[in-house]
């Protein structure tokens, strides 16, 4: 209980800044216009391409003071077989806690590249524990996969953070992804679950039109090599 409530207390002066569902989709669409547009420091182009989702955190929170906790809100979009595009954003929040002597509070942006189907099914349950139930890597940066580890080939979950200006793979282990059905009725005007969302050709929002059109811009195609892992 007393841990609960540190970790409480460390992020309550963050999560007063949290922004409507609406607003933090174009806070999505800006963070993977900015990590794209950096010359030879983005996402390498053949990892989006390849990727059946893709998970957008603006902001992740971070906040510490003898116990840290993270807490966070953003969107997931996939591709549907014999559909053109990305689908329409469903919302994730992203949890987690860990003990250690640290103080302060910070904010970080956080993709996450879900590559193949077996990841995309445990990613769109109600609750996903990273690393638990998938195996979850730091993603290589650059324009090109030439870098990638055998741990990154072979996992179902790769990852990015961008804090302060740097951009680098990050493993994020032990955090708790979930589905925001609170979230999606006021997008949607449904309590609607993510797997119907991204899978039954919901129709998105208007205040995903900047998402889609950069994902769409960044990685347009349809058809995609079947992965084996």
């Amino acid at each position: 209980m007393k841990f609960l409530l540190l970790v409480a207390a460390a992020l309550i002066p963050l999560l007063a800044k949290d922004n409507e569902p609406a607003e933090r989709l174009d806070e999505a669409a800006a963070v993977l216009r900015d990590v794209m547009a950096a010359p030879d420091k983005g996402i390498p182009q053949e990892m989006l391409e390849h990727a059946n989702c893709i998970v957008i955190v603006p902001g992740l929170k971070t906040g510490a003071f003898i116990v840290g906790g993270k807490y966070g809100k953003g969107y997931i979009s996939c591709r549907a077989k014999g559909r053109a595009g990305w689908s329409a954003p469903g919302t994730v929040r992203i949890e987690g806690g860990s003990v250690g002597f640290q103080i302060g509070g910070s904010s970080t942006d956080l993709i996450m590249l879900v590559m193949n189907q077996r990841g995309a099914d445990k990613l769109l349950s109600s609750k996903f524990t990273l690393g638990a139930e998938g195996s979850v890597a730091a993603g290589p940066v650059g324009r090109t996969a030439t870098a990638q580890t055998d741990a990154q080939m072979h996992a179902e979950i790769l990852s990015w953070s961008r804090s302060q200006g740097l951009f680098a793979g990050v493993a994020l282990q032990g955090a708790t992804l979930r589905q925001d059905l609170d979230d999606n009725q006021e997008l949607y005007g449904k309590r609607l679950e993510n797997r119907k969302i991204v899978m039954a050709g919901v129709r998105a929002p208007k205040a995903a039109a900047g998402l889609l059109a950069q994902l769409n811009r960044y990685s347009p195609r349809e058809e995609r090599r079947t992965s084996s892992r």
